[in-house]
């Protein structure tokens, strides 16, 4: 029996979770109950509601479309999560390690024994294992590779060939082909003889008898067509394809560029060699999109939300010592004009003002650039014609801005010098987190590395350090 999974709008699903979680609590106080009765009674009424607890929570689960239980999994603590994980039936289990995050698919893995393994692996296509592998033991693949077919174990070495992060190794093998010399009614007709067309399939995909791509006939306009017309004739001879050594960042954009459902994959010769679907490059784009928050924030990689402590602090470390190294220069600045905060009183009251601006500032400028190196909008060459727009930006912004706060320091503290000296550092501190808002990401991409990582950290490390250089100096200076 083929079971139809509900699709889960947001709601529903949160719905969804809060139902596993109250039968999970639910069974946690009847372990409770049953733990504390003597073994040698017979079945309490506890034992029995312990089992129907299961059973009604298996059976949710049963229902749940696998994305939708990886959502629930990644949302427990680990026991709850592998509590969960052992009533999910068998054959689900591929299924769901493919939806999950890397870092609770990890936690899976290591409940699972080498049996398990193998059995849920074996349940994919070459495409989908080439996915799991790199996290499964060594062992488990070469099991599964020994009980694939010769295309199959072919397909999935060649998808394995290639690096995580690029088109071959996402790339499909279950295509519909034809040839452009046989008419419309012909390619119905082989149609037909699938029980089910591939996923994703709105275009069928033309090659010549040496297996070179010549053209994609749409389904759309095979179900119009004249049946007595050859495909060739009515195919589209302009393809977007892909090698299988291009970036999958920059397929998954052109996907979004050109409405793309499916599209070929071709080797050096043009030979059709697999196809891209439109769900692989979803999840690149939404994995790309996390991987740019986290470096942002100085995180090396995703995060189980419910990792333990020690995996956590490693995770988040090194990132936070370089800010503690930036605090301490900041700190150190202030320090060096203890004597001038001392006389006046108002500065330490208002020197965190300009510092915070900047630092918002700073990140407004550097979230755009970063966002422009990763979608190919932006080259180095263009850089310095992006930061003369930006200075232009931070001055306007610091004179009015600065000309507000100035206003507001010389009604609170009655020194008109004071607020002229809050319009200058104010304006200063917004030309530097301009300046380091596009100097920052343009370096990290010009040495190789991921533009958005630590940006944020960096960024706000300059605009603290530099605002209170700035505005400390400038009040030491003609105030004191």
């Amino acid at each position: 029996m083929t079971v139809v999974y509900k699709q889960q709008p947001t709601d529903r699903l949160q719905e969804s979770l809060s139902q596993v979680q109250g039968l999970i609590e639910r069974q946690r106080e009847i372990e409770n109950l049953v733990s504390g009765q003597d073994a040698a009674e017979p079945r309490s009424a506890e034992q029995l509601n312990l089992q129907q607890n299961l059973a009604e929570l298996q059976l949710r689960l049963e229902y749940l479309h696998p994305a939708d239980v990886a959502y629930i999994l990644e949302a427990l603590p680990l026991e709850d999560r592998l509590l969960v994980w052992d009533l999910v039936k068998a054959d689900r289990d591929g299924d769901i390690l493919l939806e999950v995050s890397d870092a609770v698919r990890e936690t899976l893995i290591e409940a699972m024994d080498q049996q398990e393994l193998v059995a849920a692996a074996g349940q994919l296509d070459a495409d989908e294992l080439a996915d799991l592998a790199p996290d499964l033991p060594r062992q488990v693949v070469y099991e599964v590779m020994g009980g694939l077919d010769e295309e199959e174990r072919a397909q999935l070495q060649s998808a394995l060939s290639y690096e995580e992060g690029q088109v071959g190794a996402l790339m499909d093998f279950e295509l519909v082909k034809i040839r452009a010399d046989v008419s419309c009614e012909v390619v119905l007709r082989y149609l037909r003889r699938f029980d089910e067309l591939p996923s994703q399939t709105d275009k069928i995909f033309v090659t010549d008898e040496a297996g070179f791509l010549r053209g994609v006939l749409p389904v759309r306009k095979l179900l119009v067509s004249d049946p007595d017309a050859l495909v060739g004739e009515v195919m589209a001879t302009e393809v977007v394809s892909f090698r299988p050594d291009e970036d999958a960042v920059d397929a998954a954009l052109a996907f979004e560029r050109y409405d793309l459902v499916t599209a070929p994959v071709v080797d050096g010769h043009g030979v059709l060699i697999g196809r891209l679907t439109v769900d692989e490059m979803v999840d690149v784009i939404r994995e790309e999109s996390d991987s740019e928050v986290l470096n942002l924030a100085g995180l090396k990689e995703e995060e189980d939300l419910f990792a333990p402590v020690i995996d956590s602090v490693k995770n988040r470390w090194s990132w936070l010592a370089i800010n503690l190294c930036t605090a301490f220069v900041a700190s150190r600045v202030i320090g060096a004009f203890e004597h001038s905060i001392s006389q006046l009183v108002a500065l330490a009251a208002l020197m965190p003002i300009v510092a915070g601006i900047g630092g918002n500032s700073g990140n407004q400028t550097i979230t755009m650039i970063v966002r422009a190196l990763a979608m190919g909008q932006m080259q180095i060459g263009q850089a310095g014609r992006l930061w003369r727009k930006e200075l232009g930006v931070s001055v306007i912004n610091g004179m009015v801005w600065g000309s507000v706060i100035g206003l507001v320091a010389w009604l609170l503290y009655g020194s008109a010098s004071l607020g002229l000296v809050m319009l200058a550092a104010m304006t200063l501190n917004l030309v530097l987190a301009a300046t380091m808002g596009v100097m920052i990401p343009t370096v990290m991409q010009k040495l190789g590395k991921d533009p958005a990582l630590g940006s944020s950290v960096l960024i706000t490390a300059c605009t603290d350090s530099g605002g209170f250089l700035i505005f400390l100096g400038l009040a030491t200076l003609f105030l004191l």
